[in-house]
């Protein structure tokens, strides 16, 4: 171990950075990577009414969403159709592909996270996820961050 072991920022950092090696493993070969798997599942599992709905949801800026869209449509993993109510509103669809692709994603995020946690015994994961859970949650209420793009800003420029 390290004299840093008892660093919460170091320890924090150190479990974040192996997250994120191992679901960039994980999603990597997806279109848009992260951002394609969340908008695969809200394509699959949410259902947002509006493409502009989704941008909400997952905090990405609506110009990014259009390509990454694009990228994610000439993969045949979601369609945009027209709303039934508003023919210029666009639902985004996950296609049959598109669901058994999230499948098999969800699937290796699954080992990814088994991989991380591994140190761990299954109660401790179980522990250690819900106490992350209701932390992360009372530190947004304390300082909400109103997209997945300015938290990655907000780390960036502290960086720096």
């Amino acid at each position: 171990m390290t004299a840093l072991e008892d660093d919460f920022g170091w320890t924090l950092g150190v479990v974040f950075r192996a997250y994120v090696k191992a679901t960039n493993q994980a999603v990597g070969d997806l279109p848009g990577g992260h951002r394609g798997y969340q908008i695969l599942t809200a394509a699959t599992r949410d259902q947002p009414e509006s493409q502009s709905a989704l941008c909400q949801q997952l905090g990405i800026d609506r110009t990014v969403m259009t390509y990454l869209l694009d990228d994610m449509e000439r993969a045949s993993l979601v369609e945009r159709r027209p709303a039934p109510t508003d023919r210029r509103t666009r639902l985004v669809v996950a296609t049959d592909v598109g669901r058994a692709r999230l499948a098999e994603l969800d699937l290796r995020l699954s080992h990814a996270e088994a991989h991380v946690l591994s140190g761990l015994s299954a109660g401790d994961r179980e522990t250690f996820k819900g106490l992350l859970c209701r932390l992360a949650g009372h530190v947004n209420e304390l300082d909400p961050v109103p997209s997945a793009c300015q938290a990655v800003q907000d780390i960036a420029a502290s960086t720096s």
